[in-house]
């Protein structure tokens, strides 16, 4: 099951290029990106780990696509994406996020259906991977 979460999603894979292309419009656009990196991709899980520290005031993206570079590296077997933040109100906001590399086995997620009283129900999502510890569940 494919993972889709983030802007470009529902497309194919980006390729280096692409995500050059795209991390330069942020960047042109005065917004500070980062990487982040998690092997839990339930679409609540808003609290990935940050592989560095954000890039402000970067001139152009062959910065962060070698730290991407390092970062599929250590994380290749993990979901990897690039955020990119607005600072210009005062406070960030994310104005682009997107997946730029994913496990070869995405598993998916279980829907668990709990009944409530008064014939009531209530649903919840579980990734399979989440049956596994972190650091194994892509193994």
């Amino acid at each position: 099951m494919r993972v889709t979460q983030g802007t470009f999603s529902f497309l194919p894979d980006l390729t280096d290029e692409q995500i050059t292309k795209q991390v330069q419009y942020c960047i042109d656009n005065g917004w500070a990106v980062s990487l982040e990196f998690t092997d839990d991709p339930h679409p609540r899980n808003t609290y990935w780990d940050m592989w560095g520290h954000p890039m402000f005031d970067n001139p152009d993206a062959a910065a962060l696509m070698t730290e991407l570079a390092a970062c599929r590296k250590a994380y290749g077997d993990r979901y990897i994406r690039v955020v990119a933040f607005d600072a210009t109100h005062g406070w960030e906001s994310v104005k682009l996020s997107f997946i730029v590399n994913r496990p070869t086995d995405e598993p998916g997620f279980r829907l668990n259906r709990m009944e409530m009283e008064g014939r009531k129900m209530r649903y919840a999502t579980f990734p399979y991977s989440a049956d596994r510890p972190a650091g194994q569940r892509y193994q």
